[in-house]
């Protein structure tokens, strides 16, 4: 399993937020390049982007700081927020960003999302962010008709990299990892699937490990490592143990 640290970016800042909402920021950084050097340092293989105000603004707000970020550190990276055309997706790809995340645009622009992932296979994830059992969109400001199944499968023969999927309700709140929708949306979709949103320490590492749900290959974590909650070293070495 890839523990993948997340950096989310707003003003340029590393910040995490309280359940989606920008106006619960909490900065726990002013320089994204040093927090993802010392992520790097401390053991892990990916690193997983966000530009906050580029998801709520529909483009990228936060550039500087991911390039700055990508010339710094060499380790593979996952990028979301604002990407909604293929010119975004393949200026990413080209200045070294290994998977973009696409979210919003999954739910507005299918076409886009599957060709992006024809033109670029194992390259795109699919971002599937649900609140209350719906797909939220434009930073989850914005409620979707859709389930969180009914968005996997769009997408199902499209050739995407895996679905992040994250309960916006637990995301930054420490609540815990929603195993159970989690290891459902893997099973019924039949793509691979990240977890996100919610986790608070190791116990949330094993309880995914637990699950034995081969589909499921990482977990992104966030508040639980800034706050010190959660212990680098013992996480990554429980996913070494497992793998």
């Amino acid at each position: 399993m890839i523990l993948f640290p997340a950096i989310d970016l707003k003003g340029g800042q590393v910040v995490r937020l309280f359940k989606g909402e920008m106006a619960q920021a909490t900065v726990y950084g002013e320089d994204p390049a040093a927090q993802a050097a010392a992520f790097r340092d401390a053991g892990f293989q990916w690193l997983h982007l966000v530009d906050l105000d580029g998801a709520f603004a529909g483009e990228p707000r936060n550039a500087g700081a991911v390039e700055a970020l990508l010339a710094r550190v060499a380790l593979p990276v996952q990028l979301g927020g604002g990407i909604r055309d293929l010119a975004t997706v393949e200026r990413w790809l080209a200045l070294g960003v290994r998977r973009v995340i696409l979210g919003t645009a999954a739910v507005r622009d299918p076409d886009f999302v599957r060709e992006a992932c024809r033109r670029h296979p194992g390259r795109i994830v699919v971002g599937v962010d649900a609140r209350d059992g719906r797909v939220a969109v434009a930073g989850w400001a914005e409620a979707s008709e859709l389930t969180a199944l009914e968005l996997a499968k769009r997408f199902a023969d499209a050739g995407v990299a895996a679905l992040l999927f994250t309960d916006v309700s637990r995301d930054g709140a420490l609540a815990g990892v929603n195993l159970e929708a989690t290891a459902a949306l893997a099973r019924d979709s039949g793509l691979p699937v990240l977890a996100s949103g919610g986790v608070a320490g190791i116990a949330d590492i094993e309880g995914l490990l637990a699950l034995k749900e081969p589909l499921i290959e990482g977990v992104v974590i966030g508040r639980a490592l800034y706050d010190g909650r959660l212990d680098a070293a013992a996480a990554l070495a429980l996913a070494r143990e497992a793998a």
